[in-house]
């Protein structure tokens, strides 16, 4: 006989249906809230989640501790050479000037754009023109 599980929605679950309900959500690529809802008809609140763990889905976090606990262990203690240091840093500063780059490229789009709109809308040349003679 399989087990089955109360919701506040007073609606039974069967094992298979978690079963069934967790797969499909693994599966399809849907948000848990849309597989909830189109079994129950109300909105989720971390029952799949929930489900997931019990069933062994997803691991616990006391699983989770005693894995990293016996790695720790088991793993050797790495030592970062002064050039490879060197180079995460360079990376590091790399990643930070190229959002700095993609912000004041965005910037100077949104100027550019806020002066074409002040130029239609006042009918006034506000850019520069270069080819006009001295």
């Amino acid at each position: 006989m399989e087990k089955k599980i109360i919701q506040k929605a007073g609606r039974y679950f069967t094992d298979r249906e978690r079963h069934e309900m967790i797969k499909e959500y693994l599966s399809s690529g849907c948000t848990k809230e849309a597989i909830w809802e189109k079994y129950t008809g109300q909105s989720e609140h971390g029952t799949l989640i929930k489900w997931m763990r019990q069933l062994g889905y997803i691991k616990t976090v006391k699983q989770t501790i005693a894995t990293i606990a016996s790695n720790t262990e088991e793993m050797p203690k790495k030592e970062l050479s002064e050039q490879e240091f060197e180079k995460l840093q360079l990376e590091k500063r790399i990643a930070e000037l190229e959002k700095q780059l993609k912000e004041a490229e965005l910037k100077a789009i949104a100027f550019s754009t806020m002066v074409d709109i002040a130029e239609k809308e006042f009918k006034i040349p506000i850019r520069k023109k270069y080819n006009t003679k001295p």
